[in-house]
């Protein structure tokens, strides 16, 4: 036997009390899946039914953003009016995903988007942008068609 680690493994051991285990044992981390297994019971009491076509989930939160879900998981009880969604959200502007939820927008998140379209045109960019479409307007007419007209009907005369 190696001198070397005998002297180490006696130097480990000085501080080991009479009867103490010689080593310890490694400890061992419970995966997170039990803490799912947990919730999955919770959920199975309160009757939870699971919603199998639901492609997105958006929750509008009152600072004007949006916690988006992409792909949940979602069940629900009707009865109780409770409903579980998980999976991985992301926390994302609500003028991010204007297009898409326009149809889902309450009256909360429709002022909120009224405040939000009027601070973008109160903002620099805003005001640029509103300038650039003025550039693309019909120009101004220079002289009057009727004027015109009357000036045709006394050439025509003369």
């Amino acid at each position: 036997m190696n001198p070397e680690k005998l002297a180490k493994l006696q130097k480990a051991n000085q501080g080991r009390a009479k009867g103490a285990p010689r080593r310890n044992a490694p400890k061992v981390h419970r995966p997170v899946a039990q803490d799912d297994r947990k919730l999955m019971g919770a959920l199975e009491k309160l009757a939870l039914v699971n919603q199998p076509y639901v492609e997105e989930v958006n929750m509008f939160l009152e600072q004007g953003t949006v916690l988006h879900f992409r792909a949940p998981k979602v069940q629900a009880a009707a009865a109780s009016n409770t409903y579980a969604i998980y999976g991985k959200g992301e926390e994302k502007e609500l003028t991010e995903l204007v297009p898409g939820i326009l149809s889902q927008l309450g009256p909360d998140s429709l002022a909120s988007l009224r405040k939000l379209a009027d601070a973008y045109q109160q903002s620099a960019a805003g005001q640029a942008a509103l300038a650039a479409d003025d550039e693309d307007d019909v120009p101004e007419l220079v002289d009057s068609f009727e004027d015109a007209t009357i000036e045709e009907k006394e050439e025509a005369t003369a």
